[in-house]
């Protein structure tokens, strides 16, 4: 019998994502310089935890750190029902917000999240993804900074996940399964 094997194809290098952080904080730094102490970074769990670390080393100003969580999906739920399984502990109203994804798709999820995020009283809210997923947007979603835009590809590393693994890969890659004949039992 022919079991699946799962393989990673390098698509974003380890090189390539350090350096593009480092430009995004660049731009970052620029847009928020006159913030003071009003910026709250709220990384979106758990994809976002590695580029938000990285990102977050390279800002020169202090900023508050929170996080939120959220199910798009599941038993029982319909296209586009968002859950938040864990919500934003620190006070946002008349604060800055830098929402930080791993990865932008559909939009609905989002385009919820930065909705609640300004209904709560947010001066400003903007949105920082590593990657973007242009072509499988079924919502507008406006992207402040915007690491990479990749083709509709199922990926993983760098904080992103298949069934929890492989979120420590220090690249991006590219799950691909391929069918290979189990080897020989022995006689």
């Amino acid at each position: 019998m022919a079991m699946p094997k799962e393989n990673v194809r390098v698509l974003i290098s380890q090189e390539d994502l350090e350096r593009r952080v480092a430009e995004m904080a660049e731009q970052v730094n620029r847009d928020y310089s006159d913030a003071g102490d009003s910026l709250v970074c709220i990384g979106v769990l758990k994809g976002s935890v590695f580029f938000l670390v990285d990102l977050l080393k390279r800002l020169t100003f202090p900023v508050k750190v929170d996080f939120f969580q959220t199910a798009s999906y599941g038993s029982g739920m319909t296209a586009g029902e968002v859950r938040i399984r864990k919500d934003v502990d620190l006070p946002l109203r008349g604060k800055d917000v830098l929402l930080i994804e791993d990865i932008v798709d559909t939009g609905h999820t989002l385009r919820t999240v930065l909705s609640l995020l300004r209904f709560r009283g947010a001066q400003s809210v903007r949105l920082c993804a590593l990657l973007d997923k242009a072509e499988r947007r079924e919502v507008e979603v406006q992207i402040d900074y915007c690491g990479f835009t990749i083709e509709d590809l199922f990926v993983v590393g760098y904080g992103l996940d298949f069934d929890e693994r492989y979120r420590n890969l220090p690249y991006i890659g590219v799950l691909e399964t391929s069918t290979e004949p189990d080897p020989p039992s022995p006689s």
